[in-house]
């Protein structure tokens, strides 16, 4: 499976949608909920937000928000789906093969990407990919990030020279779940985010990958 594939698979078996938008109108309508609830998500955090307050910021009736969702929990699994969708279309342009002088220079990519998530795509550092909801019960059984993990496992296999094994996967996985920790923790009380923390996350990952890839 490529990266296109993988991030459809992620994104269509994480977004409980009612009605899947077949029109432009319906499409735009969809992305004005989820922008919308993204807005408010940066203001007052996930746990409180409401398809009340998604309807009003979005200028919508509540039977408009509920047309595609059926609850708050759907809004913000739809809204880390489309993190994920993102997160995982810039992987692939990122990680093409050639691109970096090195594999751990691709993972290091990887961890800027996300960092440049966390400045720029509203509520991403509150919703991130759907790993930081406590929504029960899962949605799949991988954990978003180990999907990533395994995106970014393929592109190095695909096109840097990796080996293919189970320490290599253990080993990505790890840097995965180090760079999400770390610079989630590094924008928590800084909105350019926190310099020193994302450089112990390079390190960190570095370490992790050194005589792995």
């Amino acid at each position: 499976m490529n990266i296109t594939e993988s991030s459809t698979s992620l994104l269509s078996s994480a977004a409980p949608i009612r009605n899947e938008p077949v029109q432009a109108r319906s499409t735009a309508r969809l992305a004005t909920l989820l922008d919308s609830a993204a807005a408010v998500i940066d203001e007052i955090g996930y746990e409180r937000l409401t398809t009340a307050m998604v309807a009003e910021r979005a200028g919508a009736s509540i039977g408009t928000v509920y047309r595609y969702f059926p609850d708050r929990i759907a809004v913000l699994q739809s809204l880390a789906a489309r993190n994920s969708e993102r997160l995982l279309g810039r992987i692939a342009s990122e990680l093409s093969p050639g691109r970096h002088a090195s594999a751990t220079d691709a993972v290091l990519a990887v961890l800027s990407i996300t960092a440049d998530l966390f400045r720029t795509e509203p509520g991403y550092r509150s919703v991130r990919v759907g790993d930081v909801l406590d929504l029960l019960p899962p949605m799949t059984e991988s954990t978003a990030n180990s999907a990533v993990a395994d995106v970014v496992t393929d592109a190095l296999v695909a096109g840097y020279g990796v080996t293919d094994s189970a320490e290599v996967r253990r080993a990505v996985g790890t840097a995965v779940e180090i760079a999400d920790a770390l610079v989630a923790r590094a924008f928590a009380r800084s909105t350019p985010g926190d310099t020193s923390l994302l450089a112990e996350a390079e390190r960190a990952v570095r370490a992790v990958l050194a005589d792995r890839l």
